[in-house]
């Protein structure tokens, strides 16, 4: 009878193991791409419509401090997305961005393989643009998209004053995302509520990964929205310069692909018309995640889904004449970040520091998995499911080796180490981040800490760059 025992509990153990995984919550993580977040209403834009991801903030947490750490090349977006499926921060995942596939894709140690072991059904689609295949990674993956959809020579160094503007943003003729017919976003809706479907029918707990292009260029959208943003209505973004006076010594020189879209100089035409293009499309997607949330109420598993909406990184669209994100300033380090799901207090919201990468541990705390050591970021459980204000006293900012900062008891620190140029902003007095206060003697011993912490934070995040090399110029 004594070996009996064993083969009883290993058939209960089957038996058991729906009813078990039917008890994990469920994760729908709704993804924008290139998405400020100073262009959504429920941070204040009262430029912008999105009336359902502003319900949606209502129904949950905002977590209105919320950042990505930067770039090690132009395409931000893999930089943030390898953090986000490994765990890992800026400069430990670059010195392994070659191995995603080759060992931790292996392994079954990227974020929905973990949760796979756990008994989820993982699904994807969009926007991937990482080194490991979404294939192999998700159990289930349609339209994997690469980086960005195409754009035309016609999209570039537009509008130019006194001249018709050669693209349209609503004629499909011109690709990008019409290409194949119907607009990606719609697509990624399409797929998820498919999804949806299927997950209605199993008894395994889900994890789906929704990763839209919007609002990246080409900003595209339908007609009936590029006409709900007259350009001359628009205002122009703050603070406002016909061209950064520092872009080409921190890699944003009109060489950059995100900076050809617009001439140099900037003009007040050409970035209204980028800005009325972006609202656009955000109001498109904005619809889009409607279709999406209803269709996940309609499924009977939305009391026991845990929803996500953030984006992999910001974008300066006019501000400081940037149009890219490839810099330090909040427009472009900022995103937004919704959290909603059981135990979460509806029209809470708390300014506490976080990475969007967080999103990552906590998920697997809260589906009862192992978190692997090597996954620096931390659970948002504690703020999830409580008053708990648990954020980073300081938070790392990189791109290349052009640009550092810091960002901690609301000033910001930016260094340019190839000009030795140091920026230092009251975040709380200068939100738009116009004033440099480097120079004010009064801020001498501030400046001196807020080195120290970038310098600290640096040895952290195994940052190769020698501030100590660099020149010394204010």
């Amino acid at each position: 009878m004594r070996n009996l025992f064993p083969k009883i509990t290993f058939i209960l153990g089957l038996a058991l193991m729906p009813a078990i995984a039917a008890e994990k919550p469920n994760f729908l993580f709704i993804f924008a791409d290139d998405l400020a977040y100073d262009a959504m209403g429920f941070h204040g834009n009262e430029e912008v419509a999105t009336p359902h991801l502003d319900a949606l903030a209502a129904r949950g947490k905002l977590f209105t401090h919320t950042y990505n750490m930067g770039g090690y090349h132009g395409a931000v977006c893999v930089a943030s997305r390898s953090m986000l499926v490994t765990g890992q921060y800026l400069w430990h995942v670059q010195k392994q961005e070659k191995e995603i596939r080759s060992k931790l894709q292996k392994k079954e140690q990227l974020w929905p393989q973990l949760l796979a072991s756990a008994g989820y059904d993982t699904y994807f689609t969009g926007k991937w643009h990482i080194q490991a295949d979404a294939d192999k990674a998700f159990k289930v993956a349609r339209h994997i998209r690469g980086g960005m959809p195409n754009q035309t020579p016609e999209g570039y160094n537009r509008p130019i004053d006194g001249q018709p503007d050669p693209w349209d943003p609503s004629d499909p003729k011109f690709g990008g995302f019409w290409k194949g017919g119907k607009h990606w976003s719609e697509v990624v809706a399409d797929d998820c509520l498919a999804y949806l479907n299927m997950a209605k029918e199993s008894e395994n707990p889900f994890f789906m990964y929704i990763a839209f292009n919007a609002p990246h260029d080409p900003r595209q959208a339908p007609k009936s929205y590029v006409d709900r943003y007259p350009p001359e209505k628009i205002k122009l973004p703050q603070p406002f310069y016909s061209e950064y006076p520092y872009k080409d010594d921190i890699g944003c020189s009109a060489k950059l692909r995100d900076e050809k879209l617009a001439p140099f100089p900037r003009t007040k035409r050409s970035v209204k018309v980028n800005r009325a293009e972006y609202y656009a499309i955000i109001t498109h997607l904005d619809d889009q995640v409607a279709r999406i949330l209803d269709g996940l109420k309609a499924s009977g598993k939305e009391d026991s889904t845990y929803i996500v909406f953030t984006a992999d990184h910001g974008l300066g669209c006019g501000h400081h004449s940037l149009l890219g994100k490839q810099n330090m300033f909040d427009h472009s380090v900022r995103v937004p970040f919704v959290a909603v799901g059981p135990g979460i207090e509806a029209n809470s919201r708390t300014s506490a520091a976080i990475y969007l990468q967080d999103v990552m541990p906590t998920t697997l705390e809260l589906a009862d998995v192992a978190i692997p050591e090597r996954v620096q970021f931390q659970s948002l459980l504690p703020m999830w499911h409580g008053d708990a204000d648990q954020g980073r006293d300081a938070i790392y900012g990189g791109y290349t080796m052009l640009q550092r900062m810091v960002t901690a008891n609301d000033y910001k620190y930016i260094y340019y180490p190839k000009i030795g140029k140091k920026l230092l902003f009251n975040l709380r007095d200068d939100p738009t981040e116009s004033h440099n206060l480097a120079d004010d003697p009064s801020q001498k011993w501030r400046l001196l800490d807020m080195e120290l912490t970038l310098k600290k934070l640096q040895k952290e995040n195994g940052d190769p760059l020698d501030l100590d090399a660099a020149p010394k110029t204010s």
